[in-house]
């Protein structure tokens, strides 16, 4: 009898201290897409995207026409001029190469202004949904667009518009 009390007695405790989590959900895309700063930023990063490419295409097209000029001259070239023209066909195929990887590598320059446009602005939508959650105090907020295990999620539990209002933009 004794042990039954303190089990109930225990089982009572822990039920006392058991609070609901609470959670809720936000639309990184949609809040993303409703700041103007970052709809500018990927347009500037998409037009020296595009501008970097044509670079790097024009590079590609340059090797490939000496390529074809030394096919068409092979016949009529000594061995050491065809050394020659094979050694500057395959530099100007490094150089191609290391300028792409220069624009578009891990490390590269759209990496680095992608950084240097972006990082802030995601900073203040973190730091935004930090306050949010502070202030309404959930203790878990998921990214509804990068999570795609949420099959269904009720509306009432996305704070996006309130993330969207913390940096001043009212929807």
């Amino acid at each position: 009898m004794k042990r039954i009390l303190i089990i109930c007695g225990a089982v009572l405790l822990m039920a006392m201290n058991a609070k609901a989590q609470k959670f809720a959900l936000v639309d990184m895309e949609y809040i993303m897409k409703n700041i103007p700063a970052y709809e500018m930023a990927n347009e500037q990063l998409n037009q020296l995207s595009q501008r970097w490419q044509k670079e790097v295409e024009a590079k590609g097209k340059e090797v490939q026409t000496m390529y074809n000029n030394f096919k068409s001259d092979m016949v009529f070239l000594t061995d050491e001029q065809k050394q020659k023209r094979e050694q500057e066909i395959v530099d100007k195929e490094k150089e191609a190469n290391e300028l792409k990887y220069k624009y578009f590598g891990p490390e590269g320059e759209l990496y680095k202004k992608r950084q240097s446009l972006l990082k802030p602005i995601q900073d203040d939508v973190y730091n935004a949904v930090k306050k949010v959650s502070e202030e309404r105090g959930y203790q878990v907020i998921f990214d509804r667009a990068s999570s795609q295990s949420i099959i269904f999620a009720s509306p009432k539990i996305d704070v996006s518009n309130e993330v969207l209002t913390k940096l001043g933009y009212s929807k």
